[in-house]
C-alpha cells in the first residue's frame, strides 16, 4: 500500500498533478479531430450504466426477499461505480470544464445517451431480470473486447468493470434459468417479460457514424463482431430456461443512442436529478 502524503507536505496538488501524469498516456484523449465521437461514446457508456443502475436501485427495500433486495442493491451500485468512470473520462476527453456528476444531474433528456431497453419501467421481477439478463449478456462481451481497446483508458475501464459485470451476468442467467424453468406462473412471467422488452435489444447493436469512427480507432469493437456471441449466450440460457425466442424483430425500438427517448426517461431524471436542479452546486 503506498504511503500517505505527511501531514506536513505544503502542496498536495503538485504531488496529485504528479501522479496523473505518470498515468498510462492516452493519445486518443487529445485528438481533436476524435473527440466529438469518442465524446458521445463514452457517454453512451455511462449512460447506459447509469440510467440501469438508478432503475434497478428502485427494487432497494422493495425486493421480493431479502437476499435478492440485497443483490439489487448491489448490482445497482456496481453500475453506478462504472457511470463514475465512463463519464469521468468523457468530461476530460470534452475538455469544458464539466465533471461526471455535470454530466449525469446537468443534462436534459435529449442529451442523454443511452439504451432505451435500461430506461423502461421495471414491472414485475420477471421483467427487470429479463432485462438485466440480456443487456448482461452484451454489456460482458463489450466490455471483454474493450480490455484490449487502443485506449489505455478505456481498457483501464473495462478490466475493472468486467470483474463486476461476470457476476452480473452470472446472476442473471442463473435466475433466468430458475424461474424459466420452475413453476407454471413464474414460466409464463418469464416468457411475457421476453416478450415486452425483446423488440428493444436490437438497438445494442446498431451502429452508427459514432461507432464506426471509435471502431476505426481501436477503441472500440464493431458492435457486428459481438451480435453473434450474445446471441450464443442468450440461446443456451432460454433453451435451458425452457423459453422460446419471441418471432417479433428485436430491433423494433431504436434511438435513444441519438437521444429520442421513451416517456419514461423524463421521470427517471426528473427524480435524480431534482437536488441539483432545486439547489445548485450542493455537495456532500
Amino acid at each position: 500500500m503506498p504511503s500517505l502524503p505527511d501531514v506536513a507536505t505544503p502542496d498536495v496538488v503538485t504531488l496529485a498533478e504528479r501522479a496523473a501524469a505518470a498515468q498510462s498516456h492516452d493519445p486518443h484523449v487529445a485528438d481533436v479531430a476524435l473527440k466529438p465521437a469518442f465524446f458521445d461514446w463514452l457517454c453512451r457508456m455511462g449512460d447506459n450504466s447509469l440510467i440501469l443502475g438508478h432503475r434497478i436501485s428502485e427494487w432497494c427495500g422493495h425486493g421480493p426477499v431479502l437476499e435478492e433486495d440485497i443483490a439489487l442493491a448491489n448490482t445497482a451500485l456496481d453500475l453506478i461505480g462504472h457511470t463514475q468512470m465512463w463519464l469521468g473520462l468523457a468530461a476530460e476527453v470534452e475538455g469544458a470544464g464539466r465533471s461526471a456528476d455535470d454530466l449525469a444531474f446537468l443534462r436534459d433528456a435529449m442529451k442523454f445517451r443511452n439504451l432505451k431497453l435500461v430506461e423502461l419501467p421495471n414491472g414485475d421481477m420477471a421483467v427487470t431480470l429479463m432485462r438485466e439478463f440480456l443487456f448482461d449478456a452484451f454489456h460482458f462481451e463489450l466490455l471483454t473486447a474493450l480490455t484490449k481497446s487502443s485506449s489505455p483508458r478505456v481498457a483501464e475501464i473495462a478490466a475493472k468493470a468486467l470483474k463486476e459485470v461476470s457476476y452480473h451476468l452470472e446472476r442473471s442467467s442463473d435466475l433466468v434459468v430458475r424461474l424459466g424453468d420452475g413453476t407454471e406462473e413464474s414460466h409464463t412471467r418469464m416468457q411475457a417479460a421476453l416478450n415486452k422488452v425483446w423488440g428493444y435489444t436490437g438497438e445494442m447493436f446498431a451502429a452508427d457514424a459514432v461507432d464506426a469512427a471509435v471502431a476505426e480507432a481501436g477503441i472500440a469493437p464493431a458492435l457486428s463482431d459481438l451480435l453473434p456471441l450474445w446471441q450464443r449466450t442468450v440461446g443456451e440460457v432460454l433453451d435451458e430456461a425452457t423459453l422460446s425466442q419471441p418471432e417479433q424483430r428485436f430491433d423494433a425500438h431504436s434511438g435513444g443512442k441519438k437521444g429520442r427517448h421513451t416517456e419514461h426517461l423524463g421521470y427517471i431524471l426528473a427524480e435524480m436529478q431534482f437536488l441539483q436542479r432545486a439547489y445548485p452546486g450542493a455537495s456532500w
